[in-house]
């Protein structure tokens, strides 16, 4: 079954298994400890912190293990926002980070503290005058991932450091999804990064904090990992971590290599085999292995219910597969059409033979659920109405966009619908349907009731 979303989680590569079996052998004992158990720990830990070190490009005393990848994130955005207390409370941050930076925002604005969005453009990228210009006094710390999870758009890390730099503010970088597949470029203050990402075990993260940025780590610390993440080492794992990430960087070349051709030919085949298709993210600057792409009038979670049936393991940003009902805050911020979406994630020795029977299952696929969500636009009435009505409340996407695409014929050009929708995606979507097709996106209203009204004017 190809499994197609090691943007989630990566497999275990086969040197991280080979790595755990040794060290639970060897490094089972307890580092502080000056025993020969304990010495040869320490000879495990302190090797696979020079590994990773090398591979992130600091020293190896700028750099800890953590319990996670999120939790690297958090003890980073806290402990430098609290290390530079003096200088101001804001945060900046662009409006396409991981959860893990933004539920740090949240709490750092709960605790009396400012939160500043810079936004992006439609590929996902942020323009790096734009957060220049964020960088104003009293801000504390500035967080750009390096590459996005969900679209696999590279941000202008080297860009927004300089800016940082002559700024005199720190900058976080989240490498999650990068590291992997190559340094960060220089000039950040602070990094972390997740190990499950790159095909190390889950349950490790690493932050490096550069000598020299001022940091105080938050709640109660011990005396490991320079009292940034306390307790007991995971010696396995971490041994594993460090070991998967010089082998992945080995190979890196030839297989992001190997692996862009095969998302090229996503890229190029998805439009051309299925209808009313947008494909998001930056085609140049761009993650090796990773494709999104969103199909109007299709229900996201039955999308991919349907595709894991087909034997493909796939993800989504649609706010249809998420339990709060709103779509993905990357896709929002971008402007792009959320619905029905597909985040295809290759894994590093992912068969071209399996794209190639993921292409010809996926256009049958996504007409089944079309068909099966009556998407089929109505005929145009004989004398078209200047202006229509859809009254979609309490209807979840696609269906408001469906409705939306049925009557758009049934009003003459230059006449408008309107279209009544609780649903938050609607907001989006309605707006990326109208690009998609050649409509005007007119606005946003609301009815004497309240509800939300999204109007569209008819142009072709």
């Amino acid at each position: 079954m190809p499994y197609f979303d090691a943007a989630s989680a990566a497999p275990l590569h086969p040197v991280a298994r080979q790595a755990v079996l040794a060290a639970l052998d060897e490094g089972w004992a307890d580092p502080a400890r000056l025993y020969r158990e304990g010495r040869r720990a320490r000879l495990l830990l302190d090797a696979a912190r020079e590994a990773a070190a090398e591979a992130v490009g600091c020293r190896p005393d700028e750099l800890v293990f953590t319990p996670s990848g999120t939790r690297a994130v958090h003890s980073g955005v806290s402990g430098a926002l609290a290390g530079r207390r003096r200088v101001g409370g804001r945060l900046v941050v662009s409006a396409v980070e991981h959860s893990s930076v933004l539920h740090a925002g949240e709490a750092h604005a709960a605790a009396g503290g400012t939160v500043t969005e810079v936004p992006v453009g439609r590929t996902g990228a942020v323009d790096p005058a734009a957060f220049a210009a964020e960088l104003g006094e009293g801000t504390a710390l500035a967080c750009l991932q390096s590459a996005n999870h969900e679209v696999g758009t590279e941000q202008p890390v080297a860009e927004v450091a300089e800016a940082c730099r002559a700024a005199g503010v720190p900058l976080l970088v989240d490498a999650a999804q990068s590291l992997g597949w190559g340094p960060v470029p220089e000039g950040w203050s602070l990094l972390a990064a997740s190990a499950h990402k790159w095909g190390g075990p889950a349950g490790v993260g690493l932050l490096a904090v550069r000598k020299g940025v001022r940091f105080a780590p938050q709640g109660p610390s011990d005396e490991r990992e320079s009292g940034r993440a306390p307790g007991f080492e995971n010696l396995p794992a971490i041994v594993a971590a460090a070991a998967s990430l010089r082998a992945v960087r080995a190979e890196a070349a030839a297989e992001g290599a190997r692996l862009r051709e095969l998302v090229d030919r996503i890229r190029a085949r998805v439009p051309e085999l299925v209808p009313d298709v947008e494909v998001v993210g930056d085609p140049v600057r761009r993650l090796p292995h990773l494709v999104t792409f969103s199909c109007l009038y299709v229900d996201g979670e039955t999308l991919l219910s349907e595709l894991d049936r087909e034997g493909f393991s796939v993800s989504s940003g649609s706010s249809c597969t998420s339990s709060t009902l709103t779509p993905s805050h990357v896709l929002r911020a971008m402007g792009v059409l959320s619905e029905g979406n597909v985040r295809v994630s290759l894994p590093a020795g992912t068969d071209s033979a399996d794209v190639d029977r993921f292409l010809a299952v996926l256009p049958g696929v996504v007409a089944s659920v079309r068909e099966r969500l009556g998407a089929a636009p109505a005929a145009a009435e004989p004398e078209p109405a200047q202006e229509l009505v859809v009254d979609a409340l309490g209807k979840r996407c696609p269906i408001p966009v469906i409705e939306l695409a049925k009557v758009i014929g049934s009003v003459r050009v230059g006449g408008t619908v309107t279209v009544l929708s609780d649903d938050a995606a609607a907001r989006l979507d309605i707006p990326a349907w109208c690009e998609m097709r050649g409509q005007r996106y007119v606005g946003e209203t609301a009815t004497p009731q309240g509800a939300p009204a999204y109007v569209v004017r008819r142009t072709t």
